[in-house]
Formats: C-alpha cells, sequence, structure tokens
C-alpha cells in the first residue's frame, strides 16, 4: 500500500492537500504573507501522531469491552533554535476520564499503541524521543517524560 497526497497552491501561501478525499488546509500567517486560513504545515505531524496513537488507543479499549468517559491526547514538539526549524522531541500527555476499573485497560493500551502499532510514533521516535504520561481520573499512571522536559 502507498499513500499519495497531492498539494496545490492556492495563492499567497495557502495549500489545499487532498487526503483521502478531505481536503486540508494549510497556510501561513498574515505576517508571513498568508491568510491565516489553515495551520502551518510542522503541527501536523503532531496531529497525526496524536490520531494515529489515539485511534489505537479507543480500537483497544473496545476489544477489551472496557468503556471510557473522556480521553484526551495532548502533543508537545520541542523545536530546534535554528534553521531549518524541525522536532527534537515530542512528548504525549494521555488524559482519561472513566472508571477505576478501566484504568489498567487504558494503560496497556497505551503501551500496545507506544510499543506495537502507532506507525507515526514508531517513525519519530526512529529521529528523536517521544516520551508520555498517562494520567487516569487525575492520577499519572506512567511517566517516561525526562526532567529536562517537565512543564
Amino acid at each position: 500500500m502507498q499513500h499519495e497526497i497531492v498539494s496545490q497552491w492556492m495563492g499567497k501561501m495557502q495549500f489545499n492537500s487532498l487526503v483521502n478525499g478531505h481536503t486540508i488546509i494549510m497556510d501561513g500567517p498574515e505576517k508571513i504573507g498568508g491568510e491565516n486560513n489553515g495551520p502551518i504545515p510542522k503541527p501536523l505531524v503532531l496531529t497525526a501522531l496524536s490520531g494515529c496513537t489515539g485511534m489505537d488507543v479507543i480500537a483497544l479499549l473496545r476489544k477489551a469491552h472496557q468503556e471510557i468517559t473522556n480521553f484526551d491526547v495532548k502533543v508537545q514538539g520541542q523545536l530546534s533554535a535554528g534553521h531549518p526549524m524541525q522536532y527534537t522531541a515530542i512528548h504525549l500527555d494521555y488524559i482519561f476520564e472513566g472508571p477505576d476499573t478501566a484504568s489498567g485497560a487504558a494503560l496497556q493500551a497505551v503501551q500496545d499503541s507506544q510499543e506495537k502499532f502507532c506507525g507515526v510514533s514508531d517513525m519519530l521516535k526512529k529521529i528523536f524521543p517521544v516520551t508520555w504520561d498517562v494520567v487516569y481520573n487525575g492520577t499519572t499512571l506512567f511517566s517516561n517524560r525526562p526532567a529536562e522536559m517537565s512543564a
């Protein structure tokens, strides 16, 4: 299987990309000549990561017949100081709410996503560190965040 994306220039700084029949608009802010009609491209890497691992986690919880009431994936990317600006590390916060009986399954689902299933995470880990915290009902169940990345 292969994916092919075509990004069409729409004028100024805007590009529209057709992805599986859906249009994603990328644009720059006005200060660089864009019209701010969409995000700049680089954060879409973080979006791809959060979507990939988030979908893994939900699929794994459903397979385990575990219900949660809320789930967010927050992603932070550290950028290099110089050009070309690129991510040098990424950290994810998996934030769950639900019955206490599902906390172990939530933790296992995140570990399985990060260690077995999430292709985006696997690709990025070959370039720089990808770390994560798992928080369930306000309690941190797991963290491999280095001290220098702590907020």
